[in-house]
């Protein structure tokens, strides 16, 4: 029990807490080097990361140190800013010149673009159908996707929860409104859910293997069953892109050795991440097994993905129009 109440406890996210991260990210602004643009002028140039908390090469990269390491040989100082609990508070830090370059969800990109972000996405990996999943209390009734019907389900707005309880309700043949949403964080979820404040939860990693070890979820339904087009993409403000090309590409270029080295160390990169979010040891297992997947530059077959993603988010009215992705798809040619 002392386990479950510190991991509550250490994902738990209220209106307060919020407020501070936004002072220590304006704090942090304050500090931090100016534009891409008078970075160049200077001769000296920083590239400021928004990292999650989550389970991604970006996370392990921070912990290797591998990334500070490739770009200070190019004379590049890398800041940290962080950790974000979701891709939205990452993505508003972006859209305001708080940092250069962050990781998230294609679904929340989608969403964020279509609100004017200015951002490109230069790094694209299909997540695993063990990623992602719509999950209930081990006890509770609740059987298939028409037992939501009437039920309240937790989902952060416009990001991946959304998408996939959304997503998996139209592909039943449920009415999508004859679910509830409960717009909440995946930090603020944890003890709505083990409360019985809301009835499932629409959720990813790291945040879907807490719940199935600490709070006795069971999966309703995964990723393949759900027919996720989501996936993991890295992304970067469009002027730092144009004034820094060279830069991002040594990015991707760390991020995907750390990929391949992830694939060949499953269980040793879920304990970086278990230790970066201060999550238990044990996790470490389950954590190596649900996030290995191959990243890649982006391809035209993912930009299709994207646009798939986008035209349904307006076909089912989580947003209104829907974006130009082509313009937001950084070519980072070798």
């Amino acid at each position: 029990m002392n386990f479950i109440f510190d991991v509550r406890r250490h994902f738990r996210r209220t209106g307060e807490r919020f407020a501070v991260v936004a002072a220590l990210a304006a704090i942090t602004l304050a500090m931090m080097p100016a534009p891409a643009s008078a970075q160049t002028r200077a001769g000296s140039v920083t590239l400021r990361i928004a990292y999650l908390k989550g389970t991604s090469d970006l996370t392990l990269a921070k912990a290797k140190g591998s990334l500070d390491k490739a770009l200070a040989g190019q004379g590049v100082k890398v800041v940290w800013a962080g950790p974000f609990p979701a891709a939205a508070p990452a993505f508003e830090a972006l859209n305001a010149d708080a940092v250069d370059l962050t990781s998230g969800s294609s679904t929340s990109f989608v969403t964020s673009i279509a609100a004017g972000v200015p951002m490109a996405i230069f790094g694209y990996q299909p997540m695993t159908a063990r990623n992602e999943a719509i999950v209930v209390p081990r006890d509770s009734g609740i059987h298939s996707l028409a037992d939501l019907a009437g039920k309240q389900v937790a989902v952060n707005k416009g990001g991946t929860g959304e998408y996939l309880l959304v997503r998996a309700l139209v592909k039943s043949g449920i009415a999508p409104d004859t679910v509830k949403r409960r717009y909440l964080s995946p930090s603020d979820t944890g003890s709505a859910f083990v409360g019985g404040g809301v009835d499932a939860w629409a959720t990813w990693d790291p945040f879907l293997s807490i719940a199935q070890s600490s709070y006795h979820a069971r999966v309703l339904a995964d990723g393949a069953a759900i027919g996720s087009d989501n996936a993991v993409g890295y992304f970067v403000r469009q002027d730092y892109l144009k004034a820094h090309p060279e830069v991002v590409k040594t990015v991707l270029r760390v991020l995907r050795d750390e990929n391949v080295w992830t694939a060949a160390h499953p269980r040793e990169a879920g304990k970086i991440w278990a230790a970066e979010l201060n999550l238990p040891p044990a996790l470490a297992d389950k954590l190596g097994e649900n996030n290995v997947s191959p990243l890649r530059a982006v391809l035209p077959d993912d930009v299709t993905r994207i646009e798939r993603v986008a035209r349904w988010y307006v076909d089912n009215r989580i947003i209104s129009t829907q974006p130009d992705v082509r313009s937001h798809i950084a070519t980072l040619a070798d």
